[in-house]
């Protein structure tokens, strides 16, 4: 039964994830309706969604998508960031930040819906110094953020990086893309010391995820831009609803 409900939305978690971020969103609580403890359920999770971003990565990067100053400096921002943010949320309430997120995102999707094109911000680059310094600052504080609470994170880095650093869409997605895997892996290797991860259904997750991932990133090949917004909308309706229930339940 764990494997019916898991399998298949951990498939539909890796197509959103790779084109707009977002998929734990729906990969994370199908391990809680299958029944998982929380830190088993986190640790599955992780080992799942790591797989698929893995094979959306190398994609990405086999289709040119990856800048590598700004996949080398967004990693290491990124790491730096979850980091802290880790830290962070050992001595800090993350009721703070969810409510900060809840009052921010009907602005968030407010500027999603009006700008009808991500790429238009591309058409006038940055220097590259200034672009990256942009990057940087992007990473650590969405890093710090995926350290400290986590969900959408992904999304985030795709709105951000073409909105302030002018990074095209594509460009945009491989950065995410080596991001949210350096950070994945990270994770990962601490609920494995741990052992946390239960490997049967984790794997399983894992090769639908990957499918998922690898159909996405082809879908976001073909169709670029014009995917990212409509998917991107539907995870902030997600972050959002997700917001509500942990505030309130």
């Amino acid at each position: 039964m764990e494997f019916l409900i898991v399998c298949p939305l951990a498939f539909i978690a890796g197509f959103v994830d790779s084109i707009a971020g977002g998929g734990g969103l729906i990969s994370l609580p199908a391990f809680f309706f299958a029944g998982l403890p929380v830190h088993n359920a986190l640790a599955t999770n992780k080992l799942a969604s790591t797989m698929g971003t893995a094979i959306a990565t190398i994609r990405y990067a086999i289709n040119g998508y990856m800048v590598k100053t700004f996949v080398i400096v967004g990693v290491i921002c990124g790491l730096t960031g979850s980091w802290c943010g880790s830290n962070l949320a050992l001595i800090a309430e993350d009721t703070i930040i969810m409510v900060i997120m809840l009052i921010a995102l009907p602005f968030i999707a407010f500027f999603v819906l009006k700008t009808k094109n991500l790429d238009a911000f591309s058409a006038e680059p940055l220097p590259m110094r200034k672009a990256l310094v942009i990057t940087a600052a992007i990473a650590l504080a969405v890093g710090v953020y995926d350290g400290f609470y986590g969900p959408g994170t992904g999304t985030f880095l795709m709105l951000l990086l073409p909105a302030l650093a002018h990074q095209d869409v594509r460009t945009a997605a491989g950065t995410t893309k080596a991001i949210n895997l350096s950070t994945n892996a990270a994770a990962l290797v601490v609920f494995m010391v741990n052992g946390a991860v239960l490997l049967p259904l984790g794997l399983a997750a894992g090769v639908f995820n990957i499918a998922g991932n690898y159909i996405g990133a082809g879908k976001f090949t073909k169709a670029g831009a014009s995917i990212v917004r409509p998917i991107m909308l539907v995870v902030l309706v997600l972050f959002a609803a997700k917001l509500v229930f942990d505030l309130f339940m």
